[in-house]
């Protein structure tokens, strides 16, 4: 696990947040920008599956969720919610990047595909409640790559991982990791 904490410019990362009407010029470590942007992802996260998802779909049954949504009229899965938010992050900026991987992915393009990828999911599946980081270079460029558990919050999401027709994994409980958030900062420039 990286121990190196590195500065970043809170501005650079957050764009220019207007104080009394002078930009915010605070600098903040890499990890810390890194966990307040995971707290605020695990959040809304957490709250579309409980409230939404867990509460309509399988607690009340008057809609079901599905990764057909749109043929299914049914609710956005809460990992397809994830990726449409980091598609949008991504059209906005390269300040950052995230995803949700899993080394027991259903579908399999959020499968890890870097050596830190695999090290940092091993990591926090094998060590509940820890977070991973570490630097990794990627196209000539060099991140800060954080990795958070991504856990069963609901019982949406056992039942969705465990009934799933591509699931490779299907015993998982509540409470258990089913893969993690992944964090890119980039360090050059």
């Amino acid at each position: 696990m990286m121990k190196k904490l590195t500065k970043i410019k809170a501005a650079m990362l957050c764009g220019a947040m207007a104080m009394g009407g002078t930009a915010a010029k605070a600098e903040m470590e890499y990890q810390q920008v890194s966990d307040l942007l995971h707290l605020v992802m695990s959040s809304d996260r957490t709250v579309y599956t409980r409230m939404i998802v867990n509460r309509l779909a399988v607690k009340e049954g008057v809609i079901k969720a599905s990764e057909h949504f749109e043929d299914d009229k049914a609710l956005v899965l809460p990992a397809q919610m994830f990726r449409f938010g980091a598609e949008m992050v991504a059209e906005e900026t390269d300040a950052f990047s995230y995803s949700l991987l899993s080394l027991w992915p259903i579908n399999k393009q959020n499968a890890p595909s870097t050596d830190l990828e695999k090290e940092g999911l091993e990591y926090i599946a094998d060590n509940p409640g820890e977070n991973f980081y570490g630097e990794e270079e990627l196209g000539g460029v060099t991140y800060f790559t954080a990795f958070y558990p991504d856990v069963a919050v609901a019982e949406a999401c056992t039942q969705c991982h465990n009934e799933h027709k591509d699931s490779p994994k299907t015993d998982f409980e509540g409470g258990d990791v089913m893969g993690g958030v992944v964090i890119r900062i980039p360090m050059d420039g």
